[in-house]
């Protein structure tokens, strides 16, 4: 399959790569079909691009590579949602922002994670209530 992105031009992609948002992501309801793009292989970061929307991507991040104490707790109807048990292979990013020219000034949403079922490909952004995690880490 083929997608024509604003971001990254011309991406090519299988079925099996697409992470399907049944409820899309916050604020972004009507996104519900991406592929992640990896531009370097050395790095925390990735694309979430949209094949929905190809206007649309955003910069997420493997939060064990930057923060490894990160752990969020998913709650028992959020795993039976997506139907995840201790053995399912799971998929954690959080999105981050990088204030154009001020790389230091990033910051990592750890209070919305997304959660993606490593076998089924369905993913979901949780809300977390942990005042531990906030939405600009």
């Amino acid at each position: 399959m083929n997608l024509e992105g604003t971001r990254f031009g011309s991406i090519t992609f299988n079925q099996d790569d697409i992470i399907d948002f049944a409820e899309g992501l916050v604020g972004f309801p009507h996104a519900h079909r991406f592929v992640v793009l990896c531009t370097k292989d050395d790095s925390a970061f990735r694309w979430l691009q949209c094949i929905d929307d190809p206007t649309l991507a955003f910069l997420v991040a493997i939060p064990e590579h930057l923060i490894p104490e990160y752990a969020p707790s998913v709650s028992k109807s959020q795993a039976e949602s997506l139907g995840l048990t201790p053995e399912t292979p799971t998929l954690i990013f959080v999105t981050a922002n990088i204030p154009k020219g001020r790389p230091r000034d990033m910051t990592l949403n750890l209070a919305g994670p997304i959660v993606v079922n490593g076998e089924t490909q369905k993913a979901r952004q949780l809300i977390l209530e942990d005042p531990n995690y906030s939405v600009k880490h």
